[in-house]
């Protein structure tokens, strides 16, 4: 009678196992999550440069000219 619970130490450690696989899963998947939700769309396409150049010449990074001379490069 004394002995009757020899044998759990194996499914004590089985459970431990799949514990540890249960939470890194968890935690890998709102990681994860995370980083799809605050990835920037864009990044994920290459853009031409003409199209940066046109999106910097319309928030007013660049003037008229060096558009023009960026056009006129590429």
């Amino acid at each position: 009678m004394w002995y009757m619970h020899e044998g759990m130490g194996w499914w004590m450690a089985f459970g431990g196992i799949w514990m540890v696989f249960f939470w890194g899963g968890l935690i890998a998947l709102i990681v994860w999550g995370i980083s799809r939700l605050t990835r920037n769309n864009s990044s994920g396409r290459k853009q031409h440069p003409l199209e940066i150049a046109r999106e910097r010449y319309a928030r007013g990074e660049i003037s008229r000219e060096e558009f023009e001379q960026i056009k006129k490069d590429l």
